[in-house]
């Protein structure tokens, strides 16, 4: 849908620039009429022309980007192909929540509240689990491969591995 916005937006802005170029090619036109007292053979008339076929093919090359965008834009795919995969996201995080043990679904709970992404330190405030045990806790679940940390200054971010 915001591909369509966007394209739409663009081809306003085509129409406006066209605007502008044709009122500005008019003026430099009447300039060069009677600037040039020699005709066709006046070399303002070569300028001219090319700066017209410029900004011509200017715009309608961005206009063609906007049409593209209107029509072709494929936004609306990848928001329900997002939700397929946070359909079966949910369903592994279920199966794998009952694998584990209660001290490790409670960190996993923690982590999955958090949106994926928590600081350790505040794991341990969270779980009300001691350092140590929490360290030991994610060792196991990074043994298999269901989190990542990061160290990031004292502390660690564990990351909920997709």
């Amino acid at each position: 849908m915001k591909n369509r916005i966007v394209g739409y937006v663009i081809i306003g802005i085509t129409l406006v620039i066209g605007l502008i170029i044709f009122s500005f090619n008019r003026a430099l036109t009447k300039i060069v009429s009677t600037a040039c007292s020699h005709g066709e053979s006046c070399p303002m008339w070569g300028t001219l022309a090319l700066q017209n076929n410029v900004s011509l093919g200017l715009m309608i090359f961005i206009g063609l980007i906007g049409l593209y965008l209107i029509f072709f834009g494929k936004e609306e795919v990848l928001i329900s192909e997002a939700k397929k995969s946070e359909k079966t996201d949910k369903e592994k995080y279920t199966r794998v929540i009952k694998e584990l043990d209660e001290e490790e679904r409670t960190i996993f709970e923690k982590l999955l509240e958090a949106e994926g992404t928590i600081f350790q330190s505040d794991l341990v405030e969270k779980t009300g689990l001691n350092k140590v045990k929490v360290t030991r806790i994610l060792d196991k679940l990074e043994g298999r491969s269901l989190i990542e940390r990061k160290r990031r200054g004292m502390t660690n971010i564990v990351i909920l591995r997709h």
